[in-house]
């Protein structure tokens, strides 16, 4: 391959996850800028450090409201936007019950029934107030804890692409694990990305297929990310804000395929609390956002086909 046409790959751990960009140029300044940006988001955000503004607003929680920056607050106020929307599984407040079970850090434990029971309690977003004038966020009860685990990632992909726009880089791809978002087509070569669509507790690199797009996000999220088993139970980290227990349903993931990473956070956690019948009737009402799901009985059921292509590779697996 002539050098002018080579495909440039930097890396970092960041957020948890080993992070990809791809480019069609070999560019350390726009891979610096953009591994800059993502640590200054993940300081801003994460729920891991002591010192962010989201664990400013946590440790003042029943006693303060703590005034956080313009971007903090716009993504918190969707964050509980969508966290008050009839029967939603995306919970904004859920912190409490996130930390007490330890999914993917340690601890295979079930938490007592009666600590759920309690902890509940303090994890409901009408009990998160925020005023739009002073950008100042209360938790109204100690004890609670805001985790926008479920919305940062895509949140902070689509800053980077716009990152990207502004650097004069209009082909490229960065993955934030799980979060995968594609800038522009490929400069050469394919016209469309290939992005595998994992195997559900398969290895590292087993595909069931693969999603062909431009400029298009795609989340995934499934039960096999972070999960512990006792005797032959599985408990993921997808938990049901209503009862404080991993959800139950068919679904093993769901891929969701959208213009911005933020919708594909939002919607992989609200059409996997629908279970699959629900969230196809659902999606036939919402044009621009898109699903793949794969169900424990190996079927992969995709909603439509409009802003993607997916090509099956996995015979095992029944194309619905």
């Amino acid at each position: 391959m002539p050098a002018e046409q080579r495909v440039y790959s930097y890396s970092a751990v960041l957020m948890g996850s080993p992070i990809l960009l791809k480019l069609f140029e070999d560019n350390q300044h726009v891979a610096a800028a953009v591994f800059r940006l993502i640590k200054q988001q993940e300081n801003l955000l994460t729920v891991n450090r002591a010192q962010s503004q989201l664990m400013a607003v946590n440790h003042a929680a029943g006693l303060h409201p703590v005034v956080v920056s313009q971007p903090v607050f716009d993504l918190i106020n969707q964050a509980k936007t969508v966290s008050l929307l009839a029967d939603s599984c995306f919970n904004l407040a859920i912190g409490p019950l996130v930390k007490r079970w330890k999914i993917g850090f340690s601890g295979n434990a079930v938490p007592p029934a009666s600590e759920i029971q309690s902890l509940l309690s303090l994890t409901r977003p009408e009990h998160v107030i925020l005023d739009p004038q002073t950008c100042a966020v209360f938790l109204a009860q100690q004890g609670m804890e805001i985790d926008l685990g479920a919305i940062a990632k895509g949140y902070i992909a689509d800053r980077v692409r716009d990152e990207l726009h502004r650097l004069g880089i209009h082909h490229a791809l960065i993955n934030l694990g799980g979060n995968v978002l594609t800038v522009g087509a490929p400069l050469y070569g394919a016209t469309s990305w290939a992005i595998g669509l994992k195997q559900p507790f398969g290895e590292t690199d087993a595909t069931i297929g693969v999603i062909d797009l431009v400029a298009k996000s795609v989340v995934t999220s499934g039960v096999y990310e972070r999960y512990f088993e006792i005797d032959g139970n599985i408990y993921h980290h997808i938990l049901d804000p209503k009862t404080g227990y991993p959800l139950d349903n068919e679904i093993l993931s769901v891929s969701v395929i959208s213009d911005d990473s933020i919708d594909g956070d939002i919607y992989t956690t609200l059409l996997y609390g629908m279970g699959v019948e629900k969230a196809l009737n659902y999606l036939a009402t919402i044009p621009h956002i898109e699903a793949i799901f794969v169900t424990k009985h190996r079927q992969v059921i995709l909603s439509s086909q409009r802003q993607f292509k997916f090509t099956l590779q996995d015979e095992s697996y029944q194309q619905l």
